[in-house]
This record gives C-alpha cells, structure tokens and sequence, in this order.
C-alpha cells in the first residue's frame, strides 16, 4: 500500500537526509512524495533548524533534467542542485522506501513570464503569468518530456501530477489585490482562458467561443459599473443559470475538460510504464468542483493509473462526505489514494486523522499519503502513525522521534 509523505528538497536539505528517513520509517511511511517541480510561497516551518520562514525559488525543477531532450520550454533549475541530487540520493539512502516524483505543472509564474506566448489569458487578453494554457502543443510537450525525463532518470516508481490543467482566478499569485467584491460568478468569468491555443481549439470543436469571449467581456464589464456585494450563494445561482440555459458554455466546459485528459493521456504514454502516474486533480473544495480547473475526475481516472484526491477537510465526516461523491463519479474500480492534513486547519485540528483514515479505508482507498512534512509540527507525526496503523495494525509502536 502506498503510504506517502509530501516532501520538499530544502527540508531534506536542513535537516538532513537521514533524520527525517528516520522518522518517516518510524511513522510507517514507505513512499517519499518529494517536490519534483515547484512553484514560489511563503512557508513557515515549525521544525526547522535554519530558516523558519522559507520562500523557495520560484518555477524550479529539483532534478537534473537533460535540457537537450527539451523543445521551446526548458525547465529551470533550483541552486540546490549544485550541491545535492535527492532523487538519487534518496535511492542510496533509502532502498526501502519507494520514491514519487511530485510534479506542479502548469502552475508556474517564471516559465509564464518567460513565456508570456503560453500562459492563460483572459477574455481581454491579460496574460495570467502563473498559469501555462494546456491546450498550447509546447507546453503539453514540455510536461510529456519534463516527466519522461525525470522517471527515466531516476527509476522512479510513480509520478503525481498537480496542476495539470486551468487555475481559477484567485490562486497566490503575489499580493493579490482588489477594491472590488468579488463573487463565485465573475471570478469563474476572470478564470476562463481565451489564449489563441483554447481560442483556435474550441473553435476547431464547432464551440462559437467568439461569441462566449464576448458575452464574458460583457458580463465582467457590467459587473465592473455596478459592482456590489453579492453572497455566494447567489451568485453561484447566477453561475448555474449562464450554464443551464446556453450549452455551448456546456460545450466549453467540456473541450476543456478533454484538453487536460489528453495532457495527462499524453504523459501516461511518454512515462516508462512500471512507473505508476498519479493525478491530483484539483485543490477546490468540495472535489467535485474540480471541473473549473479542466478536470474530469471519471475521463482522468480512465487515462492515469490512480487519482490522488486532497481530502482537505475541517472533520472526518466531510471526508467521508466528499469520498463517496469521488466514488460515484469516478465508479468502484477506479484506483483512489487519499491525501490528509494531520493538522490546523483540518481535521479538528488533526485529532480525527485517525477517524478520517477509517472511513477512507472503508471507501476502499488504495493508499494514503500526507500533508506535508515541512509545514507540520512533529506532534502531528503521531496522528499520521496511527492513521497508517488504521490500514496496518501489526505496524511497530516506535514513536517518529525514535529510531525504529
């Protein structure tokens, strides 16, 4: 079973290779989940020996690609590689674990900055730096060969896949800002990508995406000359409206969808095949709102080996609540493993880690993965024990600290 813990380099870095193995093993983690290619941030870290407040190197990849595989866009490295290749030397360090490549895809403002001709742009034709289009053949290209490079590399075991398709409006991009009281309708508006790669694909699929760039300029327009407080809850109306009584919204919608089927399909055929493809379809709550970012979860389901859900959740119940929808859409033979956060703000603050590891088993969950190592407190590496002894009650009871 696969039970994993998200891992940055710059952890591994600080604290050493060795020490954090050495309470993973005591956890009954058997998967690292480490970062492949990240995005910037602002992180705190609790445990941390040097910088407790972190901001990593935005759009890295922490690998040592082989740039002349490469086509328009190439991947930049992080300064750590001068130093240190983790994914190698996690394979000396720790034959008995498996090794995941985390891959943040299209999420990255220093290729869209780069590359202003391939990120998303709105109906106006504002470039969203942070955000590469999928439906442009030299980003899906860079992706395919980005992740052939590195499971071929390294014999990586499995690669799991975030951002592989269009972010929503609001999504970090540093100091966002606003006079204006946005709501569920016009942010799903500012979200939509109208780049001459969605503008030319739809329209090859018979969507008159003309006619809905226009509409979106003019209802952002009108929203902007009378811009008042709405509740979501209203405007979230509005949203179902615009798309109940106009199908070729419908249409859109789902040539979209299809665009990030066929990326992940893409890199599912350009990945050796013992290497298991992972995708982790969104980071809206509930998961089923994964459709705005171009995720099918059933069509995704069919083309990847396995969908990593992030079941970030205030309580177990919720959990179990957004599981059984997953499973509805996805069906009962498509392969699930679940992410939790052992911790603030989740699971009341992660003292039902335990319960909520119990009702994914009980969704018949393949494996089970966390949160992430860095951003936690050590406390919280109790909490992720015994959730795993959930799945493996015959686990050791050394503690994380301890040597096993």
């Amino acid at each position: 079973m696969y039970k994993g813990m998200y891992t940055y380099a710059w952890d591994l870095n600080e604290e050493g290779v060795e020490t954090v193995l050495e309470r993973y093993r005591a956890c009954g983690i058997n998967t690292i989940t480490m970062a492949a290619s990240y995005h910037a941030g602002k992180f705190l870290r609790p445990h941390a020996r040097k910088r407790r407040v972190y901001f990593p190197e935005d759009g890295t990849v922490y690998f040592l690609p082989r740039q002349e595989r490469y086509g328009a866009i190439h991947p930049i490295m992080n300064s750590v590689l001068a130093e240190h290749d983790f994914f190698d030397e996690l394979r000396v360090y720790a034959p008995d674990m498996k090794r995941v490549a985390w891959t943040v895809c299209l999420h990255n403002t220093e290729l869209g900055v780069r590359h202003p001709e391939y990120a998303v742009r709105n109906a106006y034709g504002d470039p969203y730096h942070y955000n590469l289009c999928p439906a442009f053949e030299e980003v899906q290209e860079y992706i395919a060969i980005l992740c052939a490079d590195m499971a071929e590399l390294y014999e990586l075991d499995g690669i799991a896949l975030e951002t592989p398709g269009f972010l929503p409006y609001e999504h970090g991009f540093h100091h966002e800002f606003s006079l204006l009281p946005l709501n569920r309708w016009v942010k799903w508006l500012l979200g939509l990508c109208y780049s001459d790669a969605s503008v030319a694909g739809a329209t090859a699929a018979g969507i008159d995406v003309a006619r809905l760039r226009q509409q979106t300029m003019e209802s952002i327009d009108h929203f902007f000359a009378n811009a008042k407080a709405v509740p979501d809850e209203t405007a979230f109306e509005w949203w179902i409206a615009d798309l109940v009584t106009d199908p070729e919204w419908i249409a859109f919608l789902n040539w979209r969808c299809s665009v990030v089927t066929d990326l992940v399909a893409r890199v599912r055929a350009a990945v050796p095949k013992e290497t298991e493809l992972a995708v982790i379809p969104t980071v809206q709550r509930p998961t089923a709102a994964s459709w705005f970012e171009g995720s099918d979860l059933k069509r995704l389901a069919e083309v990847a080996d396995v969908l990593e859900i992030p079941a970030y959740e205030p309580s177990a119940e919720a959990v179990a609540t957004d599981a059984r929808d997953v499973r509805r859409r996805v069906g009962p033979d498509a392969k699930l493993n679940f992410i939790l956060r052992p911790t603030y703000p989740d699971l009341a603050n992660g003292t039902e880690t335990v319960a909520a590891a119990k009702v994914l088993k009980d969704a018949g969950a393949a494996g089970l993965a966390f949160y992430n190592y860095g951003h936690m407190a050590l406390a919280s590496l109790d909490h992720v024990r015994d959730a795993l002894k959930v799945f493996d009650p015959d686990a050791n009871d050394t503690q994380p600290g301890e040597a096993p």
